[in-house]
């Protein structure tokens, strides 16, 4: 179980504390909004209302007990970037923020944040590739290159074991499951047959993917 102080609690910021708790973590938010503060009311009970572009209110809460310090404001990129370098400043072990842009991602990443959720782009381009291929169901990025697919069944794969399509070596993907209706079998054997109805859990790199789902 993870320790959180979340800083922010606008709709984006109250997904992610909903989503901390329900994952079994502590969280204490700030948010220096007492009408966003209320709102959360609901979902989250750990709630201190101040503003943490103050260096006494990062001084005064012991950053450095968390696991993570999530930086969620949206609405204020100046106060963002303060908070971010506040927290490195007082010890924050792990500082997870929030951008908009670009630029706001890099300025972020070179004053203190160790990792940078850029929502808007990533959730239009995981969109992108999800309705733009009718053969891929889903992805989840690891890196900037590769990521997990869930795919359709090849054309021309039906009745064919792994071992006969050379999966790994020809395509360049690893197959972790293969989903049948209600039915998930993991890491199957070379001697795995593709049958129809069936969907793939892949990892590859997108440029290798598309190759298999054209």
């Amino acid at each position: 179980m993870a320790s959180v102080l979340l800083i922010g609690l606008g709709r984006f910021g109250r997904h992610m504390a909903a989503k901390f708790e329900e994952e079994g973590s502590s969280v204490l938010a700030i948010e220096k909004d007492r009408a966003r503060a209320d709102s959360a009311v609901s979902i989250l009970s750990n709630i201190q209302i101040a503003d943490a572009a103050d260096e006494e209110v990062i001084k005064n809460i012991g950053v450095g007990d968390f696991d993570i310090c999530a930086v969620t404001v949206c609405d204020d990129f100046q106060s963002a970037l303060e908070i971010t370098v506040l927290l490195k400043d007082y010890g924050a072990r792990f500082i997870l923020a929030r951008a908009n842009s670009d630029i706001h991602r890099k300025l972020l990443l070179r004053n203190g944040a160790d990792d940078v959720v850029y929502a808007e782009r990533e959730t239009a381009e995981r969109m992108a590739v999800k309705y733009g291929s009718k053969n891929i169901l889903d992805y989840v990025e690891i890196s900037p290159e590769i990521a997990i697919y869930e795919i359709a069944t090849p054309p021309g794969w039906e009745g064919r074991s792994i071992a006969e399509k050379s999966v790994r070596s020809k395509y360049g993907i690893c197959i972790l499951a293969v989903k049948k209706g209600e039915s998930v079998s993991y890491l199957p054997g070379a001697d795995h047959i593709f049958s129809a109805g069936e969907t793939l859990m892949v990892v590859g790199s997108y440029d290798d993917i598309r190759k298999i789902t054209k």
